[in-house]
């Protein structure tokens, strides 16, 4: 259960174990956006010694643009290397040479077109989640308004869910200070059906366990209703305050119950 992904730069080498350390559940390692140009080889090179160095330690790679040649030579330069758990794929749009994959990815929806063909990225047999990048879509768009990104959210929660594929993640939150913000932002978006989210810095990895881990409330009333049905014995039933319980509130108590016991733990707190 993947709940926190740490971005790394490419270009930065003596970061990788500091990032593997942080307590995030998994590393990304970007060869994309956060590296300049003339530096975009070294990079995947540095990715490529990672991976064969610490094949245990689940890593995605951020490639470039498949639609370039420097994105097609980052995927065959790490198709087979060990511990690459997924590529994850930028500005993933209907001109995206999806059928050239052969290695799990994760496809970020970028823009317009990313968004309106969501349910036919999300059906492809080599995508195994979705995710959004929401600074890119929302300077193409020029969104100002929480109401409209959420309308987009949803968009993407829907086709992932409707491919099977995991619930959709969040995108980074850009202030690396603004913990109560981060917080907030999470709980946001695990209303809307969001579950976990990528991070650019360590110390925003407690925030984001905090933010999606159940509440002592919530956990309470998943106990309740677990013990209630192992004492009724029968598929359905009512609570004594009045709650119908049946198979999928019970199937949802018990992931509520999964999910506190995994995030139990807030993670290291992490000060630099």
């Amino acid at each position: 259960m993947t709940v926190t992904w740490l971005y790394v730069p490419g270009d930065r080498p003596e970061r990788f174990a500091k990032a593997a350390a942080s307590g995030a559940d998994e590393i990304i390692i970007d060869l994309e956006d956060a590296v300049a140009p003339h530096h975009k080889d070294q990079a995947r090179a540095n990715a490529l010694h990672y991976l064969h160095t610490n094949p245990g330690i689940p890593t995605q790679v951020r490639i470039n643009d498949l639609t370039t040649q420097r994105g097609r030579d980052d995927l065959a330069a790490l198709t087979g290397a060990p511990g690459l758990t997924a590529v994850r794929l930028p500005k993933v749009e209907p001109t995206t040479p999806l059928d050239t994959l052969d290695v799990p990815a994760c496809a970020l929806l970028e823009s317009a077109a990313g968004i309106l063909n969501a349910a036919a990225i999300a059906a492809h047999p080599r995508i195994t989640a979705l995710a959004l990048g929401e600074q890119d879509l929302t300077a193409e768009l020029s969104l100002t308004s929480p109401a409209a990104l959420d309308h987009l959210r949803l968009q993407v929660i829907l086709a992932a869910a409707a491919a099977g594929l995991p619930p959709v993640p969040m995108s980074v939150y850009p202030d690396v200070h603004d913990e109560q913000g981060l917080i907030a932002s999470c709980t946001a978006g695990r209303a809307l059906g969001m579950f976990g989210r990528t991070a650019i810095h360590p110390r925003q990895i407690p925030a984001i366990r905090q933010a999606f881990r159940p509440t002592p409330e919530e956990t309470a009333r998943a106990a309740e209703i677990v013990q209630a049905a192992t004492e009724a014995g029968q598929a359905a039933f009512t609570l004594p305050d009045g709650r119908f319980v049946d198979a999928p509130v019970l199937a949802k108590a018990r992931r509520i119950l999964t999910l506190a016991d995994r995030l139990a733990d807030p993670g290291p707190p992490q000060d630099s």
